[in-house]
């Protein structure tokens, strides 16, 4: 099978694009420019398949440019589809576009909590899966992969999550809210993509995600792994409201902050044998790549 792979540079496409080698998959991974349609058409051109990863995964980024890259982008991706005579679409969205909810993990049958969707970043990103599912009701072969909260080696840029990572690690970050993440190796949603591709059902999405923990159980992991005291200061969210308002923390990751994000990754492991490993293995090679950055 010939695949084009849309970020294939970034942290998830790089091995999204690696597993799908390893799985003997003939893969283009050129960088294209989302916002070129004639570019799009041209690199799809003779594939049976796309994998749609790329994205601007942002918290500071304005939300123009969001909507750019996020929304316009994906409905570039749709047209060269058709354009080009693709036969399959993965599109990779996020957890947030199913929850969180209340009381429990969400799962695909859940959305997001409307107080959530002033966030650009989220907003963006739902209104990129649905345009992708409008495009599935119409006769578009796509499915839609929502992972959870990705770590693991390769994450250069990086990606907010990283970042959390790398504040825990180097002791930057002393505190936590009483919030939660649902985190997984970043192999495992790679591996998720190739299943997704493979068994996908067409106009479904499906949750990649690994272990829910609290952010005293994740910042404890991480300070384990770097060798630090874990934090040990416990932030009520009206503070972390506050340090916002101030300027002292970022707004839209103060508001994301304000409900654990757990989830279920029940019917993947369903319908596409999606296995998750343990997590601590994938932040044991994060910590040590921020190493191996430094030291360059």
């Amino acid at each position: 099978m010939k695949v084009h792979i849309t970020g294939a540079s970034g942290f998830v496409g790089s091995h999204v694009s690696a597993a799908l080698r390893a799985h003997g998959a003939d893969v283009r991974d050129e960088r294209v420019e989302l916002l070129d349609r004639s570019a799009l058409e041209r690199a799809f051109a003779g594939c049976d398949a796309v994998v749609h990863v790329a994205a601007l995964y942002s918290f500071d980024a304005h939300a123009e440019e969001l909507e750019r890259v996020n929304v316009a982008g994906t409905e570039n991706v749709l047209a060269a589809c058709a354009a080009a005579g693709v036969r399959r679409l993965v599109h990779t969205s996020t957890a947030g576009t199913c929850g969180p909810v209340p009381g429990r993990p969400a799962s695909e049958e859940d959305g997001p909590p409307e107080h959530e969707l002033v966030v650009p970043y989220k907003r963006t990103k739902l209104v990129a899966e649905e345009r992708v599912l409008a495009a599935a009701a119409d006769g578009l072969d796509a499915v839609v992969v929502n992972p959870t909260a990705p770590v693991g080696e390769g994450d250069r840029k990086p990606t907010p999550t990283g970042r959390m990572i790398a504040g825990v690690a180097s002791g930057r970050i002393p505190a936590y809210v009483a919030s939660g993440l649902n985190v997984v190796d970043v192999r495992d949603v790679a591996r998720g993509h190739v299943l997704a591709l493979e068994r996908g059902r067409a106009g479904e999405r499906y949750l990649l995600g690994g272990v829910n923990l609290t952010l005293a159980e994740l910042f404890a992991a991480i300070a384990r792994i770097a060798g630090r005291a874990r934090p040990r200061v416990k932030v009520p969210y009206p503070v972390t409201v506050g340090a916002a308002q101030l300027g002292l923390a970022n707004r839209d990751e103060v508001r994301l902050a304000r409900m654990p994000m757990f989830f279920s990754s029940a019917k993947a492991e369903r319908e596409l044998e999606y296995r998750p490993g343990p997590v601590e293995p994938a932040l044991a090679r994060a910590v040590a790549g921020l190493a191996g950055r430094e030291a360059a």
